[in-house]
């Protein structure tokens, strides 16, 4: 059996971002999953029957993506510099 060992300076401020974003490497995984796979047609769902111009529609893209990454936890200003 194969095994890793990752070891990080949490002093390190580069370090340190690298271990956030390997903490978080689960949960950014189930967003893309959601958003890849479900978001589309649940956007499609929304829209049906409404009359949207385009920014309308955009926003509507916009704020289901802000609101999965705060279902799972995700501060993007925690993991990217």
């Amino acid at each position: 059996m194969s095994k890793a060992i990752i070891k990080y300076d949490l002093d390190n401020p580069d370090d340190l971002m690298e271990f956030k974003r390997a903490c978080k490497a689960n949960d950014m995984s189930f967003a893309l999953f959601e958003l890849l796979y479900n978001t589309k047609k649940g956007i499609g769902y929304e829209m049906e029957g409404k009359e949207m111009d385009k920014y309308d529609a955009l926003e509507l893209v916009f704020d289901r993506i802000r609101e999965i990454m705060r279902e799972h936890n995700i501060k993007i200003d925690e993991i990217v510099n």
